[in-house]
């Protein structure tokens, strides 16, 4: 990362850390919104190349979380908004809630978040890059 920034002539720091077992790089700065892209999209493929580089290090597949300016924590923070509603409008009116398409990464957030409420269950349905979560009322 240190030398694609390098590469870019773009300012930022590298944070790495371990979050819930999973290897976290965090760059930090100003102005890296070219690095995070629209819905980040060009966040999730740099991220893939940096698991690809680390495979290609240690011949062992990486679970690498990439993070630009806080993009991911600000994200996380508006999909528990989008799951709580979708909750909310399956209680109150029984129907299965279609959400939009989502990454990996997000799809796994709104799940965290449903998973954690009582009376509400989630399923991925589909194929990348349409893959999205159906909220429904539990069985």
């Amino acid at each position: 990362m240190e030398g694609l920034l390098d590469i870019l002539d773009y300012d930022g720091d590298i944070d790495e850390l371990v979050s819930g077992g999973r290897p976290v790089v965090e760059v930090v700065g100003g102005r890296l919104q070219n690095l995070v892209g629209q819905r980040g999209a060009t966040l999730e493929a740099l991220q893939e190349l940096a698991r690809l580089a680390v495979f290609r290090q240690t011949g062992s597949p990486s679970r690498l979380l990439l993070d630009v300016g806080g993009y991911r924590a600000n994200r996380r923070k508006e999909l528990a908004a989008v799951a709580r509603n979708a909750v909310e409008k399956v209680k109150e009116h029984g129907e299965p809630v279609r959400l939009e398409p989502m990454s990996a990464f997000e799809r796994k957030c709104v799940h965290d978040v449903v998973n954690a409420i009582d009376g509400v269950e989630s399923e991925s349905e589909g194929v990348e890059p349409s893959r999205r979560i159906v909220v429904r009322p539990a069985d």
